[in-house]
């Protein structure tokens, strides 16, 4: 295969693309490089040092960055110099970044990136409106670089705030908890995915059809990477995922393989719901609403009195079947994105498409 994913051993998406070409990889490897000078500069427009301090906070530890990478290949199928999307590539980061500062004050979160998390060093206020910052650094960019790119960054900034609103109001009463879940995905993880890689195709030129099949790609993609998520939410420890292992369980958050075993009639998620159905405040008293499982009650905090009740919750997923189904949906979206992969032009750049979707999925294990 002329394009592979070696991970390294901590699961945050630390990662090596070898592309078997090395002119495309030098490309990427300048892209990257260049797209973090720009964040970099960005942070530092803000003058009071302290400022500059919490906004540039999740750029330090360097994270995954995903979504530069993904405008740096998209703007492979264009007609100009792919260097011209480096500052697209800046873009698509600093939107991600500017979600993750909302998203960890959602989830109450100590930790990002193996640092701790802005709100749990400044508090919540600052958080948001560090955040805040960034989506104002980023339309500014996205104005620079003109109206398609305008039109896009702006779409895509509506979806992920939609998206966050979803997850804290939950399904409405009666709704269907599964198509509320695939909503928030979509604005929260897939529009941002598809928006880097709609952004640097559009960059370069490349044709509209092109620019589609991207964005259909990073639909399918997005939602796959965040089920891959969930799952590793309650199959994963800390040490092998960089992440802290069940905080989306004991938050209450419902992830998909929570949603479908909730919904499953076999006796062995009869003590999973006993686990999750009692209905708990946030202990911060903010009392955020918390999504809702199927059946529409509130999903509380999976940690009983004891301390057992958080890992059991996680043993009784994996037990009925809730993880392996989850896993089979997202496989089932990488099929739909490798379809669409599959009519882009062939190239290193397709290539590397579908080696990210082989990453993906083995990425949950």
């Amino acid at each position: 295969m002329v394009a592979s994913v070696r991970t390294e051993p901590r699961g945050s998406m630390a990662m090596e693309l070898t592309f078997g070409d090395p002119a495309l990889t030098a490309r990427l490897e300048r892209g990257v490089d260049a797209a973090e000078e720009r964040l970099r500069a960005v942070a530092a427009e803000a003058r009071d040092p302290r400022v500059a301090e919490i906004v540039g906070h999740l750029f330090a530890p360097g994270g995954k960055r995903l979504r530069p990478l993904l405008a740096l290949v998209g703007a492979e199928f264009g007609e100009r110099d792919p260097s011209a999307a480096v500052p697209a590539a800046a873009l698509a980061e600093l939107v991600h970044v500017a979600s993750l500062y909302h998203d960890d004050v959602m989830d109450q979160a100590r930790t990002r990136r193996g640092v701790a998390s802005a709100n749990a060093r400044w508090g919540n206020a600052t958080a948001v409106f560090a955040g805040n910052w960034l989506l104002s650094k980023a339309a500014r960019l996205a104005a620079e670089l003109g109206p398609e790119t305008i039109r896009l960054q702006s779409s895509v900034t509506n979806r992920l705030v939609m998206g966050q609103i979803r997850e804290l109001v939950g399904p409405s009463d009666g709704g269907d908890a599964l198509a509320h879940y695939f909503a928030v995905v979509a604005g929260k993880t897939a529009a941002l995915i598809a928006m880097a890689l709609q952004l640097g195709a559009v960059r370069t030129d490349a044709p509209e059809h092109v620019v589609q099949a991207l964005a259909e790609y990073g639909e399918h993609l997005g939602v796959a990477f965040q089920i891959a998520d969930d799952i590793l939410d309650i199959t994963s420890t800390s040490e092998v995922s960089g992440k802290e292992q069940g905080k989306d369980l004991a938050i209450g958050v419902a992830s998909l393989p929570v949603l479908l075993a909730l919904a499953d009639e076999r006796p062995e998620a009869d003590e999973l719901r006993a686990l999750l159905t009692a209905a708990t405040d946030a202990p911060d008293g903010t009392g955020l609403p918390r999504a809702a499982a199927p059946d529409g009650t509130a999903l509380p905090r999976a940690a009983a009195p004891d301390g057992t009740g958080l890992p059991r919750a996680a043993a009784l997923l994996r037990r009925c079947g809730a993880t392996a189904q989850a896993r089979a949906i997202m496989q089932a979206r990488l099929v739909r994105a490798r379809s669409a992969a599959n009519g882009l032009p062939d190239g290193p750049a397709a290539r590397v498409l579908h080696a990210l979707c082989d990453f993906v999925a083995h990425r949950d294990r």
